[in-house]
């Protein structure tokens, strides 16, 4: 009777070995798919089929690796650089491997959007060397063309994060949060309000953010008035660690104003020609990441961010800031809704960038004008809520006193639960950014 219980654990540990055991003799394309995609890709809500919610905006499928050979993708600058899904023999062209990178691989050095998988546990640099080696051999479907090992790698691949170098003195600022942790299966938010350090005032034509992967997104606000205003250099979390809302840090949210922001983990921003964002003396923004973890194991959050200006000379129209946002809305669960909402400008406008922002359930932005002899006008569409589509007008879009814009966005929830406003990634959010100057 004694040795049952020692036979019952022999079994356990021979059925969990067979488990977890790489077949070497196995085709590399076969390893991929059993030992990658399926357990880090291939999973409900994100690339397991057709019926994910989030397909119509990535439009990918990983159950068949032979449907992205030679496959056009759907991420813009993708498939503007020419990209296709898997590029044979070309691993820095092929949207596979560039997405499991943190630091930027192309030609171009362009960026993609963020790493995947998107808030969950990262690939090793094994498995992303295994995938890299596979596609430089041809990506063949049949034969073994890289060395199964580097699938037992466990060797992080968040170990590849680099700082961001700062601009010239005399060309800009970079602000940084220094490393921060995030917690296993936790959602962090935090602000902290750190001042720029500019003695002048200053003109921003630039800005670029680099950040570790797992980011919802990283924004510097500046402040609608002086109350309330929170004290310099202090992390303050918007959640407790119980996942209850820190009430003080809350109420600092409504002084908000968005100045320079977004959701991807390395990338650059550049204002139209001759125009910049006025900054004035001794600016301070309140810093603003928010992570989320869906791993088991902590990681650390860090953010670099350069502004980079020009001579106030070299301007020739200075850009204010577009934040408008719809906070009244409800979608029930299992409910596709769309909502608009009006906004109106006191004095004539001309817009010259618009981007969104929207949480997983937004399904469609479109921006619209309203009132004068183009009402109605659709001039903004997003079908991406990860990596909304900015638009500079090269003719700005000029806006009479009394006209404005109109956010049309559908949401869809497929969740088991209504979804309103809210700050954590589970809610929603609506809003419109951008960039314009007044006549």
């Amino acid at each position: 009777m004694k040795l049952y219980p020692l036979l019952f654990i022999l079994l356990f540990m021979a059925c969990k070995k067979n488990t977890d055991a790489i077949d070497a003799d196995a085709p590399s394309a076969v390893l991929i798919q059993k030992q990658v995609i399926e357990k880090s890709c291939a999973t409900a809500g994100c690339h397991a089929s057709e019926f994910d919610p989030s397909f119509k905006q990535h439009g990918l499928v990983f159950n068949n690796l032979a449907k992205l050979i030679n496959t056009a993708p759907k991420n813009p600058t993708a498939l503007e650089e020419g990209l296709k899904l898997i590029d044979p023999y070309k691993p820095e062209n092929s949207l596979l491997y560039q997405k499991l990178l943190f630091e930027t691989n192309h030609v171009s050095e362009k960026n993609f959007g963020s790493s995947m998988p998107l808030g969950a546990e990262l690939l090793t640099l094994g498995q992303i060397e295994f995938i890299k080696r596979w596609i430089a051999a041809g990506a063949p479907l049949t034969g073994t063309v890289a060395d199964p090992l580097l699938l037992k790698d466990t060797t992080p691949s968040l170990a590849k994060f680099e700082s961001l170098a700062p601009p010239a003195a005399s060309e800009g600022y970079q602000m940084k949060l220094e490393p921060f942790e995030i917690f296993p299966n936790f959602e962090r938010e935090i602000f902290v309000h750190k001042k720029l350090g500019n003695a002048q005032k200053v003109f921003v034509n630039k800005f670029q953010i680099k950040m570790h992967p797992g980011s919802h997104h990283f924004i510097l606000y500046g402040f609608r008035n002086g109350f309330n205003i929170p004290a310099i250099n202090t992390m303050r979390d918007l959640r407790n660690r119980d996942n209850s809302i820190s009430l003080s840090a809350f109420s600092q949210i409504g002084n908000h104003i968005f100045y320079f922001g977004g959701s991807e983990s390395n990338f650059t921003f550049n204002f139209p020609a001759g125009t910049a964002v006025e900054l004035p003396a001794d600016m301070s923004f309140d810093m603003n990441s928010h992570y989320f973890n869906k791993s088991s194991r902590s990681y650390n959050g860090e953010v670099y961010i350069n502004l980079h200006t020009v001579p106030e000379n070299q301007v020739k129209k200075k850009l204010k800031v577009l934040d408008l946002g719809n906070t009244s809305f409800m979608v029930p669960a299992g409910a596709k809704r769309t909502f608009t909402k009006d906004f109106t400008f006191a004095q004539k406008s001309s817009v010259v960038t618009l981007f969104s922002h929207t949480h997983k359930l937004g399904e469609k932005f479109e921006i619209l004008i309203k009132g004068g002899p183009r009402n109605g006008e659709l001039i903004y569409t997003s079908t991406n809520w990860e990596h909304p589509k900015k638009i500079d007008f090269a003719t700005p879009i000029v806006l009479q006193k009394g006209e404005g814009l109109t956010s049309r966005i559908t949401y869809n929830n497929y969740t088991d639960k209504e979804v309103r406003f809210g700050f954590t990634s589970e809610d929603e959010m609506g809003i419109i950014f951008g960039y314009y100057f007044e006549d």
